[in-house]
């Protein structure tokens, strides 16, 4: 079920800073208290192949974002102790050292649940054990969650594991919320920052393809 349109889940975590101190990060809180728009990624697995590459791809960008008044926060169910070993792994030798925004370690996967976000096929009751075995690896898509000011999901996406994000695209995104925040249009297909949006009726609809 989509969480767009939403309140983000009331549900507090912990993190780790790229100091290595330990967090606990309420993401609604952390939009709503500090009037930011907040993006957070999740990402299978510490010390994989495509997760480093996305990690330093939003340090990379990490400028951008907070031009448009919006923190970035990754998240995995690895636990703190396991990212710190990866934030002093060297960037060479597949680690994430130089990351400096928080990540999430949902260890008790209690947000990912909530969320959805699980790789976990089935859950089987085995009678000998008298306990429910999971089947699946148990670990996080690679979900993205975009959250306005007011704690409200204005964007969610999935994607498979093999499957990398395109950074740009949140960027992209962020603009066009903004804009809608700010002017009250709609932003039509392949909007960027700096093209025409549309009032959201008949006439702008046929105004905007008149003219494109």
């Amino acid at each position: 079920m989509s969480l767009v349109g939403k309140k983000f889940p009331n549900i507090t975590v912990d993190a780790i800073s790229e100091m290595g101190d330990n967090l606990r990060i309420n993401l609604f809180e952390e939009a709503t208290k500090n009037n930011k728009k907040v993006l957070l990624f999740w990402y299978p697995k510490d010390f994989t192949f495509v997760c480093p590459t996305e990690l330093h791809a939003f340090q990379e960008a990490l400028p951008e974002f907070e031009k448009r008044n919006t923190m970035v926060i990754g998240a995995s169910c690895d636990t703190n102790e396991v990212h710190f070993a990866w934030l002093n792994t060297a960037k060479d030798n597949g680690g994430i050292e130089g990351v400096t925004y928080p990540i999430i370690a949902d260890t008790q996967r209690n947000l990912s649940s909530v969320l959805g976000i699980l790789d976990v096929e089935s859950e089987v009751y085995n009678e000998e054990l008298d306990s429910v075995q999971i089947e699946g690896s148990n670990v996080t898509y690679r979900a993205t969650y975009l959250i306005d000011e007011t704690g409200k999901i204005f964007h969610e996406s999935v994607n498979d594991m093999p499957l990398g994000r395109n950074v740009n695209e949140y960027v992209r995104l962020i603009d066009a919320y903004t804009h809608v925040q700010t002017h009250g249009e709609v932003c039509p297909a392949n909007w960027e920052e700096g093209k025409d949006a549309m009032n959201a009726d008949r006439k702008g609809v046929a105004d905007y393809l008149s003219k494109h």
